[in-house]
Order: C-alpha cells, then sequence, then structure tokens
C-alpha cells in the first residue's frame, strides 16, 4: 500500500502499534490485568480496517511492569486475550504482539526507544524498514522507528507529545488511531 506524505511516498505491507495509549487506555499505575485494559474509542474498529485492506498489524510494547513485579506474564497473557476476543468479535486477529518485559535498568535491546523489538518483527516477516509503519504516543516509540528508518506516526491518545523533541520534527500527528488510519486509508486509495 502506497501514501504519499508530500516529498515522501510511504509504501508499506505492515502497521506496527504500540498498545498502551494507542489501542487502548494507558495509566501511569500500568495496565495489571483484564479488568483494567479498556480499549480507547475506535481503536480495534481501525485495527479491523487496516486488517480488512491486507495489511499486517502487529503490536510492540514495553512492559516493564512485568520486571517491576506489578503483574506477571500469566496477567499479560490474559490482558492480550481479552484483546484478542474483542478483536475476534470484529471478524480479525492480529499478526503478533512483541512485547520487552525488562525495566530501563536491564540496558536491554529490546525496549524502546532502542529497536530490538521492531527488529524481531521486521526479521519475523523479512521486512525492510521501508514495508513498515510505526504508529505510537509517545517518544520512545517514535525514536524505535526511526532508528531503524521505519515510517513513523504519532497521536494524542496517550502520553503528551513533547513537540521540542527532535524525534517528532516532520512526523505527522493525529489525535489518535482511528484518525490515523482514516489518513493512512483515505491517501493511499488516492495514490496507490
Amino acid at each position: 500500500m502506497s501514501v504519499d506524505r508530500g516529498r515522501l511516498k510511504v509504501t508499506f505491507s505492515t502497521v506496527i502499534l504500540d498498545r498502551d495509549g494507542v489501542v487502548n487506555h494507558d495509566s501511569e499505575a500500568f495496565i495489571k490485568s483484564p479488568a483494567e485494559w479498556q480499549p480507547l474509542p475506535g481503536s480495534l474498529e481501525a485495527i479491523a480496517r487496516l486488517k480488512h485492506t491486507g495489511l499486517r498489524v502487529v503490536i510492540a510494547s514495553n512492559q516493564s511492569g512485568l520486571g517491576r513485579g506489578l503483574f506477571d506474564y500469566d496477567d499479560l497473557f490474559a490482558i492480550h486475550d481479552k484483546m484478542a476476543r474483542q478483536l475476534g468479535e470484529l471478524g480479525i486477529q492480529l499478526d503478533g504482539v512483541f512485547f520487552c518485559p525488562h525495566t530501563t535498568e536491564d540496558q536491554c535491546r529490546c525496549r524502546k526507544p532502542r529497536p530490538g523489538l521492531l527488529e524481531d518483527i521486521l526479521g519475523r516477516w523479512n521486512l525492510r524498514p521501508s514495508d513498515c509503519v510505526m504508529i505510537g504516543d509517545s517518544s520512545r516509540d517514535i525514536e524505535a522507528a526511526q532508528a531503524l528508518g521505519v515510517h513513523a506516526i504519532g497521536v494524542r491518545s496517550g502520553k503528551p507529545i513533547d513537540p521540542a523533541r527532535s524525534c517528532w520534527t516532520a512526523v505527522p500527528v493525529f489525535d489518535d488511531l482511528s484518525a490515523a488510519v482514516d489518513c493512512l486509508l483515505s491517501e493511499a486509495a488516492l495514490h496507490g
């Protein structure tokens, strides 16, 4: 699918989404249980629209609450099962959920803004960075995408965006995932 972004023509097959603040409501206290996981309005339908066009859709999420002992793997998998059930009700499923369980102190390669999660995604499907678009709500998401040359899109539905940070220069920003997907798909229809 091709999208014309002014001077940049973006051709992509895969959309990588951050989870908290993009797909579901975020919390400073972390999302620790299925009861706390609540989708943002229109986000699941936006994922369905992407899937119905034949795009691959994957989650790439920092989950340091695991490393902090705030929840365990069973809790995280139950949260993802709830998300999968709700997406299943729309007739679709994600192509993958990738997460980093580490804290900042672990200095791992997979915790965004480091690009390890995105490298894993690219490797899984033998993708080039130009095959992907990353949609995130934080500088960490944008920096991870930019580190590999993955196209980045921001949303305001999660963490506050600091326009003074250089990573946001020339990054399109939308109110939420639904608006970002509307733009991606409408521009793809016009330029595809």
